[in-house]
C-alpha cells in the first residue's frame, strides 16, 4: 500500500490574510502608501543653522553671542550653536532676566568637559571667589591690604594675592597707598595651588575694557562746547592730559587761566578732579582740546572797557624783550611799550630804562580790542627836554628848536641876500666869457649855501 500524500494549501501573506475582501479601494491605497513609505530610506535631516557669531577676544577673554533657551530659578541656559550650551547665573541680572528666545552677549570663563557646558558671565560681572573654584581669567573682587615695592597686596578667598604696579591702572600711579582698604574688581592672571599658593591679579585689562565701552558712548554723545568733569592723568611742560570718562584731552597751559601761568603744576596736580570745557574734538587722530579758563568770565573784558586811549595809568613790568617791555596794567592785561617809547633819548637796551617787577607810569596810545593788544608809552608821561638856545659865552645856537617855517620865513634881509647872490653869479659868468679864465672876482665860488642869516 502506498503512503497517502497530504497536500497543504499555500501559505497566505499576513497582510493579504488579514485584509478582508470588503476593503474599499481608498483604504487599500492608504495602506499601500504607508507600506511604501516604511520601506523607503529616511531622508537626511536639514542641517541646523548655527546661532553663534564670530568669537571676539577682549582683554584676554572670549565674548560670544547666544540665544536664551531656558530661564530657571538659579541658572539661565544659552545656546551658541548645535551641541554648544552655556550656563549663566541668574543672580547676575539685577533686573528682570532675559526672555527665552532673546539674544545676549556673554563672556566665556571656562568649559566644563564633564558636563559639556560653557561657564559664562555677563561682561563686567564679578564672580564669587572660592579658592576651590578660582581659575585663571576669572573676574573677582579683592580687598587691598597693603603695598610693597612692586605693587599691591590683596586678600581674595581668604588667601593672599599680589597685583604688580604696572597692572593697577592704565596710567602710572605714583602713590599706591591710596588703594589700601578698597575693594578692586580685577581678573585672575595666575593661580598656584601646589607651590606657595601664589595668586596674581590684574586690574589693567578690566579698566581698558570699561574705557573702550565708555569711549564708544562718548563718541555718540560728546560735543564741542560741553562741560565735563575729568581727572588729571599726566602733567607735561606744555599742559596736562585730562581723562573725561573714556578719552584723554589736552588742557594746554594757555587755557588753564587768564593770568600768565609759568608752570602747569601751579594750577593743577596729577589725580585732581577738574571741570573743563570741550574746545575741539578730533576722533580721527584721537586729539581733543580742553579748557578751564573758558568756564570763567574773562576779567580782561571788564578791565579793558575801563581803559581808554590817552589815559595815564600805572603798571608793573612783567617781561623785557629786545624790542620793548611788557607792562601789566590790570590783572591778566598786558601792554607793550616799544623801545622807542621808553625815553626821549635814544635807548640801546630795554634794561637801561626799566627792570622786571618795576612799577612805572604809562600812557595808553592805542587799544585793539579784537586782538587784545594795547600800545603804551613811558616817555610820553613826561615833557620833552628843553632845547638850549644859541648865544652867550659858549656860542650856543639861537635857532635850535625853531620851526622850519619860521627859519624860511620871507624877510627883507633874506631878499637882499638873495639878490646879492644872483648878482655875483651873473658877474661870474660874464667874467668867464670875456677873459676865458676864472677872473679875479672875490665873490667867485659863493652860492646860496654860503649865506648866513
Amino acid at each position: 500500500m502506498g503512503e497517502e500524500q497530504v497536500v497543504m494549501p499555500p501559505t497566505q501573506p499576513a497582510a493579504a490574510a488579514a485584509a478582508p475582501e470588503e476593503l474599499s479601494g481608498e483604504v487599500q491605497a492608504e495602506i499601500d502608501k504607508a507600506m511604501q513609505a516604511a520601506t523607503e530610506p529616511e531622508a537626511p535631516a536639514a542641517p541646523r543653522k548655527a546661532i553663534h557669531g564670530p568669537r571676539v577676544i577682549e582683554g584676554g577673554r572670549e565674548h560670544r553671542h547666544g540665544v536664551v533657551v531656558s530661564v530657571g530659578p538659579e541658572d539661565i541656559f544659552i545656546e551658541f550653536g548645535p551641541k554648544e550650551l552655556g550656563v549663566l547665573p541668574r543672580a547676575q541680572f539685577t533686573e528682570e532676566p532675559p526672555a527665552v528666545g532673546s539674544e545676549i552677549e556673554v563672556v566665556i570663563d571656562k568649559f566644563e568637559a564633564n558636563e559639556s557646558l560653557y561657564i559664562c558671565r555677563l561682561p563686567g560681572a564679578v564672580q564669587k571667589a572660592d579658592w576651590e573654584l578660582l581659575e585663571k581669567g576669572q573676574v573677582v573682587e579683592a580687598r587691598v591690604t597693603g603695598t610693597n615695592k612692586g605693587g599691591l597686596e590683596l586678600e581674595i578667598a581668604k588667601h593672599r594675592a599680589f597685583m604688580p604696579a604696572s597692572q593697577v591702572d592704565i596710567h602710572r600711579i605714583e602713590d599706591l597707598s591710596i588703594f589700601v582698604g578698597e575693594k578692586l574688581k580685577c581678573v585672575v592672571t595666575k593661580v598656584d595651588r601646589f607651590g606657595r599658593g601664589n595668586i596674581t591679579l590684574s586690574r589693567r585689562e578690566i579698566l581698558k575694557e570699561e574705557r573702550a565701552r565708555a569711549k564708544d558712548e562718548l563718541k555718540e554723545k560728546l560735543k564741542e562746547g560741553d562741560e565735563r568733569e575729568g581727572v588729571v592723568r599726566k602733567i607735561m611742560p606744555f599742559g596736562a592730559f585730562v581723562d573725561i570718562g573714556g578719552v584723554d584731552g589736552l588742557l594746554h597751559i594757555g587755557d588753564l587761566s587768564y593770568e600768565r601761568v609759568a608752570k602747569v603744576e601751579d594750577v593743577v596736580k596729577e589725580g585732581q578732579t577738574v571741570k573743563v570745557k570741550v574746545l575741539k574734538l578730533d576722533w580721527e587722530n584721537n586729539r581733543h582740546s580742553l579748557g578751564m579758563k573758558q568756564l570763567e568770565q574773562d576779567p580782561r573784558e571788564a578791565a579793558m572797557s575801563e581803559i581808554n586811549e590817552g589815559d595815564e595809568i600805572s603798571g608793573k613790568v612783567t617781561k623785557l624783550m629786545d624790542f620793548g617791555a611788557f607792562i601789566e596794567v590790570a590783572p591778566g592785561i598786558e601792554g607793550l611799550v616799544h623801545i622807542s617809547e621808553l625815553d626821549w633819548k635814544r635807548v640801546a637796551k630795554t634794561s637801561d630804562v626799566v627792570q622786571p617787577n618795576q612799577v612805572v607810569k604809562v600812557k595808553v596810545l592805542k587799544i585793539d580790542s579784537d586782538k587784545r593788544k594795547i600800545s603804551l608809552s613811558i616817555k610820553q608821561t613826561t615833557s620833552p627836554p628843553q632845547q638850549q638856545q644859541r648865544g652867550g659865552p659858549r656860542g650856543k645856537r639861537e635857532d635850535q628848536g625853531r620851526a622850519v617855517e619860521e627859519i624860511m620865513k620871507e624877510t627883507p634881509a633874506l631878499r637882499r641876500a638873495r639878490e646879492a647872490a644872483k648878482q655875483r653869479e651873473k658877474d661870474k659868468k660874464q667874467s668867464g666869457k670875456g677873459g676865458g679864465g676864472l677872473g679875479n672876482d672875490a665873490s667867485l665860488g659863493l652860492s646860496l649855501g654860503d649865506l648866513k642869516l
